[in-house]
């Protein structure tokens, strides 16, 4: 079962543009220091910007599940990172692969397939020329090593 088939266009739609919040967020999160949480730096947002009413709720899953697990989520990226530490990455980047890692270990209705290709559209639309091909190169690793694991 795919992300596609199981939810309609229109919810599909949504949950795309969720992400480039998610991402939005944890950038402005990143570079202002990392104060408070995800779910703090999501009702900073809310009080200046104004997200679709359907996107909020994936949005807020996302977060949470960044919130929750970001130790383990860091840990397993750094896992799949060939010759590059985590820390070093452009923040666009390390936003991206944060999430999908978390929507890999954490949601389970989200194909990881499918958050590779969100991934790589967010790197694409957000990150620089190379980021693309290296956010997809290293979810495939991550995928790889969670599959051999039985995750």
């Amino acid at each position: 079962m795919t992300e596609g088939r199981s939810l309609g266009r229109t919810e599909r739609i949504h949950r795309t543009r969720a992400r480039a919040w998610v991402l939005q967020i944890q950038y402005r999160w990143d570079v202002s220091g990392r104060q408070g949480t995800l779910t703090d730096a999501l009702a900073d947002t809310l009080r200046t910007r104004r997200i679709a009413p359907p996107r909020v709720p994936y949005v807020r899953t996302l977060l949470r599940a960044l919130d929750e697990h970001l130790p383990r989520v860091d840990g397993e990226l750094q896992g799949a990172l060939e010759n590059w530490r985590l820390d070093r990455l452009s923040t666009v980047d390390r936003a991206v692969l944060r999430q999908a890692c978390a929507e890999m270990l954490f949601l389970e209705d989200v194909p990881p397939k499918v958050s590779i290709q969100e991934a790589i559209r967010l790197a694409e639309q957000y990150g620089g020329p190379e980021s693309p091909r290296f956010v997809n190169g290293v979810l495939d690793a991550l995928f790889k090593g969670l599959a051999e694991a039985g995750v």
